[in-house]
């Protein structure tokens, strides 16, 4: 981290994280901070799903979740972002405190709860950003009372796919009960049917990408490998937070409820993300989300079946300027091997993650 990082690091820590995200999102709309030189090479270009990615890397749904800031995202370097998660009300979310930093193991915990301010406001500032350039995916989900969870995910997919670059359908938080049981085969099967025909009858028809956790077996990574090939969905970001605590040297905090971002995530996700790779097959897109916060880690995701990676805990204590060292660290390792693309790395581990338990 350069020393003005580290200030502002300092700076955002004195305050409840909370209040600290929504200082920086204060400071991205005042054009703070400024970003390094755009990382610009033609080796670290990727096409997926008819997108042509000016990178591989994203900032992760759950920053920016009412599609304030995606255009000031972008200028930090990342080479696509993706907002949400938007449900179709507003709503507050879980009672506060509902994030905590374990600091010790650079590492979050979150129990939000899909806090946002609804369609309508997401699809007001979508709209006013419509013919920019820049990939923007928007994440989709339901909220908390909905007496039609499945509906929800359909109006979202009509609302936004006019102004997405693509959709993701979010099953995946720990934070809103019952949610994840919509990744069970019977129910994924409807969800994933509705949706593609939602998007048949939208205005557009952007790739729609679907959002897992890392918290399944063997067998449930089947059965929504299996749901994903029969409805033709385009890909899968995997994975969303996890309920589990591995190794956590933040003690006092552990015992916190809801889903554990940063490094502890990175073994236990990218393990998913192969496992998926040989269950899907080469084609359809993969995004792989979990404990990425430098160009080794990145390079690791994609080595392991990734085609692109996200991240959001990483840049919490790394800073702003992490998108465009791992971007530099990529370009590097790029003139290192002598790689024509990125995409040569591309299943290189996928054996040795795939072959390891969950």
């Amino acid at each position: 981290m350069s020393v003005l990082d580290r200030l502002g690091q300092r700076f955002l820590f004195a305050f409840d994280p909370e209040a600290a995200h929504g200082l920086s999102i204060a400071a991205l709309k005042c054009g703070l901070p400024i970003g390094g030189r755009p990382v610009r090479d033609d080796r670290l270009k990727v096409s997926v799903c008819d997108i042509d990615f000016p990178n591989p890397l994203g900032m992760a749904a759950g920053y920016d979740k009412n599609a304030e800031v995606p255009d000031a995202l972008l200028g930090l370097g990342f080479g696509f972002a993706e907002v949400g998660t938007i449900t179709p009300l507003p709503q507050a979310g879980n009672p506060k405190p509902r994030i905590f930093r374990l600091t010790a193991d650079e590492a979050v915990i979150n129990r939000l709860g899909f806090n946002n301010e609804g369609h309508a406001a997401a699809e007001q500032r979508l709209a006013a950003r419509k013919g920019r350039a820049g990939i923007v995916g928007v994440n989709i989900g339901a909220n908390k009372d909905s007496t039609d969870r499945v509906s929800d995910y359909e109006h979202g997919v009509a609302r936004f796919a006019p102004f997405a670059s693509y959709l993701t359908v979010n099953i995946s938080s720990p934070n809103t009960p019952g949610l994840r049981n919509m990744q069970a085969r019977e129910q994924l099967g409807e969800l994933l049917s509705r949706v593609m025909a939602a998007r048949t009858a939208a205005a557009a028809q952007p790739a729609i990408f679907l959002k897992i956790a890392p918290d399944l077996v063997e067998a449930e990574l089947e059965d929504i490998a299996a749901e994903v090939t029969e409805k033709a969905i385009d890909g899968v970001i995997v994975s969303n937070t996890t309920i589990a605590r591995p190794r956590l040297r933040s003690a006092d905090l552990a015992g916190e409820t809801g889903g554990l971002s940063g490094k502890p995530l990175f073994e236990r996700s990218t393990i998913v993300v192969a496992k998926m790779r040989k269950l899907l097959g080469p084609d359809p897109a993969i995004i792989g989300v979990g404990g990425v916060d430098s160009a080794e880690t990145a390079l690791e995701k994609i080595r392991a079946g990734a085609d692109l990676v996200q991240l959001y805990t990483g840049m919490i204590y790394a800073g702003p300027a992490l998108p465009g060292r791992i971007l530099a660290g990529m370009a590097r390792f790029a003139d290192m091997q002598r790689l024509k693309s990125l995409r040569e790395l591309r299943d290189t581990s996928l054996d040795r993650w795939a072959s390891k338990p969950l």
